[in-house]
């Protein structure tokens, strides 16, 4: 009953590591995901970027504003909303355009960027993960424009860094499975990165992740997801968890700014829309498996969350995969 893998089951998310960058001090890059990167892989419809550093030390931060952050080897760091950032080991040096700097791949490995002043050496990873905007809006919603998450010390950091640094050895001689590898490893590193950041969050944050890792809240999502069309109440959800009706809501409240039965609405629509992506089920078969009486009140409720009927929303993302295909 992992909240957090029930919603990436249900998006399919999936990704890849692209490009593999050699820096050297002192250096500083713009990267603008939704330009240039966005431009390299739109077949694959990116959502979410991130880097990993490999080795080395350096710092990000936004371009138009905010604090730097101080990366090192085994940082990762996501542009969840695809911002533009700086990145580099001193932010006030005239910025180069990432772009600019890319190398196209040789045989078939990934494309690179090798620049910088000739100094200390950091090498970064750039991936990034795709899935349906809008059934990602749960996750998505959920966190900061720029989020750091440490694989930290110890044996599974270490196993972490390893698998990373194969990525690398990959990219730089790639042979058979070379790209599952890589897509594989962008995926471990996407949620090793957004357990690390529940576990780091502040103890008043709120929020759908600060609710996965809340006892009783945490548990009545682990409930819903686990069992998405029983007749759920707050009261059966409250007496599975060990609180009062009224202590649960308002736990919810505070963490999610919502009701339970709310969210179950949501999380509803967002596996029957994942359904009709995947499937060709009629819609009132859709509409009974995650827990609605009638189509008609089904489609209200979709319209309601997606902006269209659920019928539109099956053309649409038909024709949307056709024309990636």
């Amino acid at each position: 009953m992992d909240a957090l893998s029930d919603l990436l089951r249900a998006v399919k998310l999936n990704g890849a590591l692209f490009l593999e960058a050699r820096f050297t001090s002192p250096w500083c890059v713009e990267v603008n995901p939704a330009k240039g990167a966005a431009e390299m892989l739109r077949q694959y419809n990116p959502v979410v970027f991130f880097h990993i550093i490999a080795e080395g030390r350096c710092k990000v931060r936004l371009a138009e504003s905010g604090d730097a952050i101080d990366l090192s080897a085994g940082d990762l760091v996501l542009m969840p909303k695809g911002d533009t950032h700086l990145l580099g080991t001193n932010l006030q040096l005239a910025p180069v355009d990432s772009d600019a700097l890319v190398r196209p791949p040789a045989e078939g490995g990934m494309p690179t960027i090798d620049h910088g002043g000739g100094g200390d050496e950091a090498r970064v990873l750039c991936g990034y993960m795709s899935c349906d905007k809008a059934l990602c809006r749960i996750l998505l919603d959920a966190l900061p424009r720029l989020l750091r998450a440490s694989l930290g010390n110890g044996a599974s950091a270490a196993w972490m860094m390893s698998l990373v640094r194969r990525g690398a050895l990959e990219n730089a001689a790639p042979g058979p499975g070379s790209g599952t590898l890589l897509s594989k490893l962008a995926e471990l590193l996407f949620v090793e990165a957004m357990g690390r950041y529940i576990e780091s969050l502040p103890e008043h944050e709120t929020g759908w992740l600060a609710g996965l890792r809340d006892r009783y809240v945490g548990r009545a999502l682990g409930l819903m997801h686990e069992q998405p069309a029983r007749e759920w109440t707050a009261d059966d959800l409250a007496e599975r968890v060990g609180l009062s009706p009224s202590a649960l809501r308002q736990r919810f409240a505070d963490l999610l700014g919502q009701p339970p039965m709310q969210y179950l609405t949501r999380w509803r629509l967002t596996l029957a829309a994942a359904r009709l992506r995947s499937s060709d089920r009629a819609i009132a078969q859709i509409a009974d498996e995650f827990g609605y009486e009638s189509e008609s009140a089904f489609n209200r409720a979709f319209k309601r969350e997606f902006e269209m009927p659920p019928a539109a929303w099956r053309r649409q993302r038909i024709q949307s995969a056709g024309t990636s295909a």
